[in-house]
């Protein structure tokens, strides 16, 4: 090989592993950014999380609802206007954005339904709502973790409210609608379904609600619940 061309081979090489080593670090910190995100998210929903985990309000029977962004009032100006406030009792709530039935249905560690069922004790009624962040989970994972949830709360009074028809996990969501309901039966608890509340108002993110939207979906679940 002519010794130009030796040269030019050996700079085009010298290019591309320059190249390859910038893109790499490029990547490097890309994910180092998107792992700092992620912590601070599950961060902040963990700080949310025990912060309405903190307040019990209403009178009457005892109510403990475990659920999900939802249950929390996750985007409202004021969370403890949310939907459990429609709920006719002594309401508290242990929401956790991002959570569901199955173990993985959050990023944020153990924090799915089952793992929470220690504020249920003394409970006269336990509400738990959700099904939307498990909208990706296969069924294994979901029918576990909804039967873990099931063996921990077991002696108490449970009724199960089901995804309801988010716009930006429909699909999902009416997939996870039917295993929750032929769950239920199973394990012998009251299932309602939410998959056909169409006029529920969403904000943008097609998934959370608006404050009307809490009002009517809160007023929704009060009438479904047993006497």
């Amino acid at each position: 090989m002519p010794r130009a061309h030796s040269r030019a081979a050996v700079s085009v090489f010298l290019a591309l592993v320059l190249a390859a080593g910038l893109v790499l670090a490029g990547l490097v910190v890309l994910r180092g950014r998107a792992e700092a995100s992620h912590a601070a998210g599950c961060h902040a929903f963990s700080a949310e999380h025990a912060t309405r985990l903190r307040h019990v309000s209403g009178s009457g029977r005892r109510i403990v609802v475990i659920g999900d962004s939802w249950s929390v009032g996750y985007k409202l100006t004021n969370p403890e206007r949310g939907w459990p406030s429609r709920l006719p009792g002594r309401v508290r709530v242990d929401g956790f954005s991002g959570s569901g039935f199955s173990a993985h249905a959050s990023p944020c560690g153990a924090v799915s339904y089952a793992t929470r069922t220690r504020t249920t004790d003394g409970a006269d009624l336990v509400v738990v709502e959700g099904g939307l962040n498990d909208y990706d989970q296969p069924y294994a994972a979901v029918r576990n973790g909804f039967r873990l949830l099931m063996s921990r709360l077991g002696g108490r009074d449970v009724v199960v409210f089901g995804p309801a028809p988010a716009p930006r996990r429909l699909a999902g969501a009416r997939r996870v609608d039917g295993w929750l309901a032929s769950l239920s039966k199973a394990a012998g608890v009251d299932y309602v379904s939410s998959i056909r509340l169409t006029r529920l108002s969403y904000l943008p993110d097609r998934l959370h609600l608006t404050p009307a939207g809490h009002r009517a979906y809160g007023d929704w679940v009060a009438r479904h619940l047993p006497a």
